[in-house]
């Protein structure tokens, strides 16, 4: 895995070192950790951690609230933007959308509320270690897009997921694993409960990406 070197890079492992100098722990988490083990640049950089919201806060008082309900913080360094998320577990998800509500937890839980395998690793960057509860690294070897735990489960919670594993899958030149494939053909009616301009983001990164067609 190449490390990147840019400023995403520098503000999220500064913002980790400082957590962990609270006595947190602190990884980096999702999209970027897929990413660098696919040797591409992140767009972004996200963190996941065991100190809460406040507790972020306090470290980063410039920092504001931007999931309050999710526990989610955006820490500002170097110019770029981080999210901070505390490790959590999720409640059910009423409008197919997001959970009624969280519980902050552990980093296994955390991994296991995630959507896809390959978005489930996290990478410790002070002692450069994986963490995968999920399977992840598997399936980016095997370039395998494939849900965390049942899939009718992941897209009921969720049904944007749907979109998104097209969208994933057409980007990286992935497989989707039969069976979350055919519980997208079982779900795709309920992308009618999300609204067009949810939608349409999703559609316009697939559409717009040189893998279009594939899409």
């Amino acid at each position: 895995m190449k490390i990147p070197q840019d400023t995403g890079w520098q503000a999220a492992t500064f913002i980790i070192e400082q957590l962990r100098a609270g006595g947190h722990v602190a990884l980096l988490a999702g999209g970027c950790v897929r990413d660098m083990l696919l040797s591409l640049v992140p767009k972004d950089y996200d963190v996941a951690t065991s100190a809460t919201p406040e507790q972020v806060l306090e470290r980063f008082p410039k920092s504001r609230m931007v999931g309050a309900r999710f526990g989610v913080v955006l820490v500002r360094k170097f110019g770029r933007d981080v999210e901070v998320a505390t490790f959590r577990t999720e409640g059910p998800y009423t409008d197919g959308r997001r959970p009624d509500h969280v519980t902050f937890g552990t980093p296994q839980q955390d991994a296991n509320r995630r959507d896809f395998t390959i978005n489930g690793v996290f990478f410790d960057p002070a002692d450069e270690k994986m963490l995968d509860y999920v399977g992840g690294q598997e399936d980016l070897a095997r370039r395998v897009l494939r849900t965390i735990g049942r899939p009718d489960d992941r897209f009921e919670e969720d049904h944007l997921r749907m979109l998104r594993a097209v969208r994933l899958s057409a980007k990286l030149v992935f497989e989707i694993e039969s069976a979350t494939a055919d519980a997208i053909r079982r779900s795709a009616a309920q992308l009618r409960r999300i609204s067009p301009e949810r939608i349409w983001m999703e559609l316009e990164q697939i559409l717009t990406h040189p893998t279009r067609a594939r899409g």
